[in-house]
């Protein structure tokens, strides 16, 4: 049934009908999935301590706990499960470990100033998920389900939820095919879980610090027709080499060009925005359009839906080529340029190194600089310090 259904979003796609959630919910309607209200919680007896909040790094501390929902063809979803965290089993075959059959999502938790747990526009993320799941031919689930049963797990491990407003809970849903043959096709059977950890600044450099970007001409991203718009880590493993070669050239980001025009996409994992007069003499915050090679990232929708709001500015996504951001440049017309995402939520950027030459970008980093408005206004609604309808608070 599952399979069915994925045939039919590709006979749609065929077609040339739009990858919505309309289209996706059509085709999904009749099929089964797991459900919340069997989830099976199996409690640790050996927890572990946990890390002093102000020394955190990234990544690196994972809490008690973890949720399985296992899937075959043969039998459908299995129950969802909140078990030890520990480590899984794979068949050497397979094919996530071959063909990359894999995709994930990041998101947090916030121990808000009145103690409340909360999560920032998880939806959004269930809907990215669950896209990527599509082009990775994966079956698909109910994006409702695996919230709530996300958020049970958060709610089990909830004091694993830093008492901080400068670190977070990141949660790390992740779906891989576990399919135990070498053929490449659609796989039988896959696994879904989510893990949990808390996680102080993303760079090294701590929150809200410039970085310095190499513009790379020579390595893509992603590509039209590819799948930079899923969150799949086919993208970001190829990523690791370019980060290395950059951070030797006194780098600590790669800027991600596309094409002869040398469009600017990404920087890092980021999705990237400008704030400048253009050649019109409007004063405009511009970020890459989403043209299947840049990811839909949350914090991306989030700074855009802020702007739009404020209606001080123009809006606009569009292209940008390194020809005229250079010529900006020269012209004082480029006020910011930043990185946003949901491991450092807003980033700003002082220098680009582009073709051996070194362009000082400026980079104001207090109450003044619209980064810094931006920043403080995403982290007001995530720490409750604003109330806001993209929260959502876990019990």
């Amino acid at each position: 049934m599952a399979f069915l259904m994925i045939r039919q979003i590709k006979a749609a796609l065929k077609q040339g009908h739009a990858l919505n959630n309309r289209v996706l919910y059509n085709a999904y309607s009749s099929t089964q999935t797991f459900k919340y209200e069997d989830i099976q919680i199996e409690l640790s007896k050996n927890l572990k301590p946990k890390p002093d909040p102000d020394k955190l790094t990234f990544g690196k501390s994972f809490t008690d706990h973890m949720l399985t929902i296992a899937w075959s063809e043969q039998n459908g979803w299995d129950k969802p499960q909140i078990q030890p965290f520990g480590n899984l089993s794979l068949h050497p075959a397979a094919s996530v470990l071959h063909y990359a059959l894999e995709l994930f999502e990041g998101m947090k938790a916030y121990r808000g100033v009145d103690n409340k747990i909360r999560l920032f526009r998880p939806m959004s993320n269930m809907d990215r998920m669950y896209n990527s799941s599509v082009r990775c031919s994966l079956p698909p689930f109910d994006k409702e389900e695996l919230l709530k049963c996300l958020s049970k797990l958060v709610s089990v491990d909830k004091e694993w939820v830093p008492y901080s407003t400068t670190s977070t809970l990141y949660i790390r849903p992740t779906y891989i095919s576990t399919e135990p043959t070498l053929g490449v096709a659609s796989p039988g059977h896959a696994l879904l879980f989510v893990i949990l950890g808390p996680v102080g600044p993303y760079f090294p450099t701590g929150a809200f610090n410039p970085v310095t970007l190499y513009a790379d001409t020579e390595n893509v991203r992603a590509w039209k027709g590819g799948v930079g718009d899923c969150k799949m880590g086919s993208n970001y493993g190829p990523t690791i080499m370019p980060q290395k070669a950059a951070a030797a050239k006194g780098c600590q980001q790669v800027l991600w060009l596309y094409g002869e025009e040398h469009l600017l996409t990404e920087v890092g994992t980021m999705n990237i925005f400008v704030s400048w007069h253009n050649e019109q003499g409007e004063k405009e915050l511009i970020t890459p359009p989403l043209d299947g090679t840049i990811l839909p990232g949350v914090t991306r929708k989030s700074l855009l839906d802020l702007a739009r709001s404020w209606n001080e500015f123009k809006v606009t996504e569009r292209t940008l080529s390194m020809k005229q951001f250079k010529k900006a440049l020269s012209e004082n017309r480029i006020h910011e340029m930043f990185g946003a995402g949901t491991a450092c939520v807003v980033c700003p950027v002082n220098k680009i190194l582009y073709h051996g030459e070194w362009m000082d970008i400026p980079c104001t980093i207090d109450d003044t600089s619209l980064t810094k408005r931006f920043f403080t206004e995403l982290t007001d609604i995530q720490y409750g310090r604003v109330p806001s309808d993209w929260v959502q608070e876990v019990d």
